[in-house]
């Protein structure tokens, strides 16, 4: 990937300029230029839209220890980043910025990365998962991702705003303004529900979304519907959590990733020929994310707030096996919508570290010719050949540790940031009880 440079802006000063007044006309004022860092937490820049012609030329100063931030804002160091030297550019994307319906004056972009000289900073991730999903497609294949997003509601006083059972029609009856609300705010925003309905725990909600044509499109995606989502629920007076635990002992959000491999307009999740529709180099695929998830687990569950959810017999995701629609199973085939489904991350995860690790575990699959084994049915709770994935981040860690295929996609400086976040977020609760745990997490994401 090349250097940026100041005339990358100016080429496109039109355009920009097209697009402020745009926005203007659409009564925004402000933008809010977001990144996830390495402890799933989003963090902010905003600017008035009379600047974003400049911003779109020279970006906006942001530091580089936000990568070693943990979810509890304490700074830690990596070979690479912490300390207070150093700064960064960030540019805003100009296919992504939406007007933000639940919050009138505003729009939002996703955030690109970039060294004061214009390299790319090597530890953005949303840069990360272009360069993966570029990978993949010099070798002929690209992929559909989405996510489904679970969350739980509370009013500011901690009572459930809800009483119906789960999955009741009752809680859509008691918070059907607030469901219309957040429908119409997400397809204002050009964002296409597939789904919204309660979940299992009180006050619990899940909302599917479309597949993007991309990872990164998918990731930006996740950002802005659980953004939207915060938006619409304050303005209802409520509060909205995903984190993976917000009650030790019962069941917590998951953030699902569902992804399809296509190669030259063909789905390969859609073989009449092949065992459970998997062409090849699909089966390949999952089978290289499936050895791999141990490591992977660091990335997409990198909370110790995420293995208190990964428990047996919730549906988490707990054992590293897979079934042809099989809930339980950490990789879950679809093959009635044609794709495959991971169960077993949450939204402490960085979505766009999350797509191309997941990217980069897959591509090794197929250059290996791994080989899926047999699926799993029922429960593998209570089937003694099928592993249990890591049940803790320390665990989770040591895998990742041990991936070479990771640490080099990443590269040293976004791959050290990722294991000292994941160290101190291990050391920081290494004492705390479950119930510690989630009550220090639950309004943290």
């Amino acid at each position: 990937m090349g250097t940026r440079d100041a005339s990358d802006g100016r080429a496109a000063q039109p355009e920009w300029r097209v697009r402020a007044a745009e926005l203007a006309a659409r009564g925004v004022e402000t933008v809010a230029l977001t990144i996830v860092d390495n402890a799933g937490i989003c963090r902010v820049k905003t600017f008035p839209l009379a600047r974003l012609t400049e911003v779109a030329e020279r970006g906006v100063g942001m530091a580089p220890c936000f990568d070693v931030y943990t979810s509890a804002d304490r700074m830690v160091s990596s070979p690479h980043l912490g300390g207070p030297d150093g700064d960064l550019r960030l540019f805003p994307d100009p296919d992504r910025i939406v007007p933000l319906a639940a919050q009138p004056g505003w729009a939002w972009s996703p955030a690109d990365r970039y060294e004061q000289d214009g390299r790319p900073y090597a530890s953005c991730q949303r840069l990360f998962a272009k360069s993966a999903a570029d990978r993949a497609a010099a070798l002929g294949f690209t992929l559909t991702m989405g996510f489904e997003t679970e969350w739980i509601l509370r009013r500011p006083d901690g009572t459930c705003p809800t009483t119906g059972p789960a999955y009741g029609m009752t809680r859509v009856v008691e918070l059907a303004d607030y469901g219309r609300d957040l429908l119409r705010a997400l397809t204002d925003q050009g964002v296409r529900v597939l789904q919204f309905h309660p979940e299992y725990s009180p006050g619990q909600f899940e909302i599917s979304t479309a597949p993007a044509d991309g990872p990164v499109a998918a990731a930006d995606d996740l950002v802005l519907v659980r953004e939207t989502i915060r938006a619409v629920s304050a303005r209802h007076g409520l509060r909205a959590s995903f984190a993976p635990t917000f009650t030790a002992g019962e069941v917590g959000n998951g953030c699902h990733l569902h992804l399809g491999l296509h190669r030259d307009g063909t789905d390969l999740h859609r073989d009449p020929r092949a065992p459970y529709g998997l062409a090849l180099d699909a089966a390949a695929f999952l089978a290289g994310v499936l050895e791999r998830l141990p490591a992977l687990l660091a990335v997409g569950a990198p909370s110790p707030a995420s293995y208190l959810r990964l428990a047996p017999s919730r549906w988490a995701g707990a054992y590293r096996c897979w079934g042809v629609e099989n809930r339980e199973a950490a990789l879950r085939l679809v093959p009635g919508d044609g794709h495959a489904e991971l169960k077993c991350f949450d939204a402490t995860a960085n979505p766009y570290l999350l797509a191309g690790s997941v990217i980069t575990a897959g591509l090794a699959g197929i250059a290996e010719g791994a080989k899926l084994p047999d699926p799993v049915t029922g429960d593998p709770a209570g089937l003694a050949d099928v592993p249990r994935l890591p049940r803790s981040l320390d665990e989770a860690v040591d895998h990742l540790t041990a991936s070479d295929e990771l640490r080099e996609a990443m590269g040293e400086v976004l791959y050290g940031a990722v294991l000292a976040v994941r160290r101190a977020e291990a050391e920081d609760f290494a004492d705390s009880d479950p119930e510690r745990i989630a009550a220090d997490t639950r309004w943290r994401y």
